[in-house]
């Protein structure tokens, strides 16, 4: 059952939840072909060797335009799209959740990093599959009939951008995960941990799971849709082979820079701008630009607030001039961030009928 149906009065879906009939028309044509070929061409240039020699530095800037580039930006609406969706008190629950879960996230950073940033990929995994699963349902995931098919759908999809990069590239993996958790141990007490974490058969059995989890999935979809020629299924297929290719050759700070920006951050923000009446019809009359200056102006506030946030966990925990460490430290902003936006995305996933399945 795909995610659609026409809103109730209170801004929630009909039976099925989820956005309105024609949303998944122009989520396909706004949000995924764009990425498909964005990704596309950047794995064919990297498996060429075309921008081999690009200095390291250069791998970072999708990161660092994350700032302003629907990165940051695609959670800091998260208190209005509760407000629309029906939510009470959605500013106060909202903030609650974002103070919480922040808390939370860095008192487990500042007492244990190894844990902190384990912690930080699972959740990765989950809010990156939540994400891709609920476009797969719009856009026409008739093929996706029951809560486990879902399941592995989000496990799949959440995992291929965690796993196959550390399959592919170890070391940048591992100098990422160094510099990152050096930001609170400094003497890095924790390389045993890393060590088992890396070793060979560790990172090929997390591979080989994945693939043949990526395997089931897949076939699991053709016999329970409409065959070859189900479209949804069609699109689940493609989009997890070239997932699978682009995180396979493209270096992983530029590939998940890329895909955090591109492909995750753009559909967040297109699911935000059809839980707004306005926005909804700004996609569906195809006037995009209208919709997205109104979401600029919404997260604005809280995009600010993020790099206040982010101001004082250099004071906290202060890196040094290697890129790596800077990425370091904006990868635990989004770990602080990213507890309490995957708490309100899941709210949205229950309440527009996400896992309303049999």
């Amino acid at each position: 059952m795909a995610v659609s149906g026409e809103r109730d009065s209170d801004g929630t879906g009909s039976a099925g939840g989820g956005p309105p009939d024609g949303f998944g028309g122009e989520l396909f044509r706004i949000a995924v072909v764009p990425a498909w070929v964005a990704l596309a061409a950047v794995a064919v240039a990297a498996a060429l060797g075309v921008g081999a020699d690009l200095p390291p530095v250069v791998r970072y800037l999708p990161f660092l335009a994350s700032f302003v580039a629907f990165g940051l930006p695609h959670g800091a609406a998260d208190h209005l799209a509760v407000a629309r969706l029906g939510g009470s008190r959605p500013l106060a629950a909202v903030g609650a959740v974002y103070l919480l879960g922040g808390a939370v996230t860095l008192a487990v950073w500042l007492t244990s990093p190894a844990l902190g940033f384990a912690s930080f990929l699972l959740l990765t995994v989950y809010h990156w599959g939540q994400g891709d699963l609920y476009v797969l349902l719009a856009v026409g995931g008739d093929h996706l009939r029951t809560r486990g098919q879902r399941l592995l759908a989000l496990a799949v999809r959440g995992g291929i951008p965690m796993v196959v990069p550390l399959v592919a590239f170890p070391g940048v993996y591992r100098s990422v995960a160094e510099a990152t958790i050096r930001l609170f141990d400094s003497d890095l007490v924790t390389a045993t941990t890393l060590d088992a974490a890396f070793r060979p058969e560790v990172r090929f059995a997390l591979g080989g799971g994945l693939a043949a989890l990526s395997l089931v999935a897949v076939g699991v979809g053709v016999v329970r849709g409409s065959g070859w020629t189900d479209r949804g299924w069609r699109i689940d297929a493609l989009e997890t082979a070239l997932l699978w290719a682009y995180f396979l050759v493209v270096p992983p700070v530029l590939a998940v820079g890329l895909y955090f920006c591109l492909w995750h951050s753009v559909r967040h923000v297109a699911r935000l701008l059809v839980v707004e009446n306005d926005g909804g019809e700004s996609l569906a009359g195809g006037r995009i630009a209208p919709a997205v200056a109104g979401f600029a102006r919404d997260a604005l506030p809280n995009t600010v607030g993020a790099l206040v946030v982010l101001a004082g966990l250099a004071s906290v925990a202060p890196p040094d001039a290697n890129p790596a460490s800077l990425l370091g430290l904006y990868l635990v902003l989004l770990a602080v961030l990213t507890l309490p936006h995957t708490a309100v995305v899941t709210w949205m996933d229950l309440r527009e009928g996400v896992w309303s399945a049999e």
